[in-house]
């Protein structure tokens, strides 16, 4: 008598799991303003202050010789010079730093502009081109978002530029609020129709979840 054969049937194996989204520049621009170029330049400005600031210790500690060490740290060739040209030396002194105040200026008032709001270019047909504003394209996904069930008001806010705008998204949510519910409806609902109807491809979204207190509730019975 035979054994009855093992069943062949085996529990299918596991997916794998996704491997983790990678955040591109573009989709940071939703998520806040970037501060890149800022960066860089402090970073470049620390690296000057700072090689000049080893250039004096190592002249002082006599690296490069113990005669260097002992002298000023201008050479006294370019100190008479100075004191020979007492008039250039000052024009020269006073154009620098108002270069250098000027560079300044510009640098604080691009840190401190309002960020940029691209209006959309619509291409209508071969003759024409249809231009939408950011504030009306806001308004409207805006305006889809917070008749969502769930939301009690949202607002928008199209940034970046316009050949890569992105969009974010602030949602204040009712006390009963089904927040994945409420997340699925906006991504299937509001922001594929701004896409299409904006013609965009892609259009990076971050959204930022509130309690709505509009309204608090009184607590006496």
């Amino acid at each position: 008598m035979t054994a009855p054969a093992a069943p062949t049937d085996r529990a299918p194996a596991p997916a794998p799991a996704p491997a983790p989204a990678k955040l591109r520049r573009r989709s940071r621009s939703a998520v806040a303003r970037s501060a890149g170029g800022d960066r860089w330049t402090m970073v470049i400005v620390g690296l000057v202050l700072l090689a000049a600031g080893v250039l004096v210790a190592l002249l002082s500690y006599g690296v490069f010789g113990a005669a260097r060490a002992g002298r000023p740290l201008l050479d006294p060739m370019i100190v008479d010079t100075l004191r020979a040209q007492p008039l250039v030396s000052r024009i020269v002194a006073i154009v620098a730093g108002v270069v250098l105040a000027l560079l300044g200026l510009v640098w604080a008032s691009n840190s401190v502009r309002p960020e940029r709001r691209p209006d959309l270019l619509i291409d209508g047909g071969p003759d024409t081109s249809i231009v939408v504003s950011s504030a009306a394209a806001a308004d409207a996904v805006a305006s889809q978002a917070g008749g969502l069930p769930g939301v009690g008001r949202a607002k928008a806010r199209l940034v970046g530029d316009e050949s890569a705008p992105a969009l974010r998204v602030t949602l204040w949510l009712a006390d009963d609020a089904d927040v994945r519910d409420v997340l699925r409806r906006l991504d299937s609902h509001v922001l594929t129709t701004a896409r299409e109807s904006l013609g965009l491809s892609a259009l990076p979204v971050a959204v930022r979840l509130e309690l709505d207190r509009s309204h608090p509730t009184s607590r006496v019975a």
